[in-house]
């Protein structure tokens, strides 16, 4: 079934991607990057339909949170070099300007989707995490690794310029611009423990558990007020390009917006009654 992000109303659970792995439990839907002989990279055709995906999720009022992982012990390592570098390469030769112009601006529509999709977007890292996988890992809302694990923006490795996917832009507000220049000029790994202690990783796990602590932490969010939530991810977004008296201007008005929500009586209700809040996202 392909997706139709025209389309208010989408059938998620009916949902059956032909690039990778979905599955929803509850209110977290799990997208599983699945070539797992190859270290699961990406082709043209994983980017378009990842692309289409969080695009669509716009619309999944049902779907409160998403984790995205690999098959096998590795997370993604990056654009497939024969299904993608090659045909770049041929493009290149060619002098198809307009082509390779294509094909950037669709892996950066992937980010720019991931970012606009109102879910908190968990990614369980392990193994290998290198290129535009290093780049869906950055694109997400909060990442957990394994000490094992190995970040890699390797694009200058293949002649490239570190700016790739917003990574330029992106990456420094993680975990600050001299490490970011570090890892995007050199393209060298970043281990798991470094990545925590850099704040790249929000938390490590062991490799048999990355995926259900990820997933755990979905959850948790999901049974959270997840209209506030979308206003959380949609401000850290938004006001990354603000001086302070918007973002505090931009924050007040987000806060009555949330304050007209059933989600912000019912906490209080809740409180006055000692039980614990049940949010329905609205």
């Amino acid at each position: 079934m392909a997706l139709s992000f025209n389309r208010e109303h989408v059938d998620f659970a009916q949902y059956k991607p032909r690039h990778f792995r979905w599955a929803i439990t509850g209110k977290v839907a799990t997208v599983t990057l699945d070539r797992p002989e190859r270290k699961n990279p990406l082709t043209f055709e994983s980017y378009a339909e990842l692309r289409e995906l969080f695009r669509a999720l716009v619309h999944a009022d049902a779907i409160k949170a998403v984790v995205i992982t690999g098959a096998g012990d590795n997370f993604c390592s990056g654009g497939d070099v024969h299904d993608i570098i090659g045909p770049l390469v041929r493009m290149q030769e060619a002098q198809d300007m307009q082509g390779l112009l294509d094909f950037t601006r669709m892996t950066g529509d992937v980010v720019k989707a991931m970012r606009a999709c109102p879910q908190p977007i968990i990614a369980a890292i392990d193994g290998v995490c290198a290129g535009a996988g290093a780049i869906l890992a950055m694109a997400s809302d909060l990442r957990i690794g394994t000490a094992r694990s190995r970040t890699a923006f390797l694009f200058t490795r293949v002649g490239l310029a570190g700016a790739d996917m917003g990574a330029c832009n992106i990456l420094p507000r993680i975990i600050g611009a001299g490490r970011a220049a570090e890892l995007l000029y050199t393209g060298r790994a970043m281990a798991g423990e470094e990545a925590e202690r850099w704040g790249f990783f929000n938390r490590l796990a062991e490799p048999e558990a990355v995926l259900a602590a990820a997933e755990a932490l979905a959850a948790e969010l999901a049974a959270g007020p997840s209209f506030g939530h979308a206003m959380t991810k949609r401000c850290l977004h938004q006001e990354w390009s603000m001086g302070i008296d918007e973002a505090v201007e931009a924050e007040a008005q987000a806060q009555a917006i949330c304050m007209q929500t059933r989600d912000f009586a019912r906490a209080y209700h809740a409180f006055t009654a000692r039980a614990k809040p049940v949010f329905e996202g609205n």
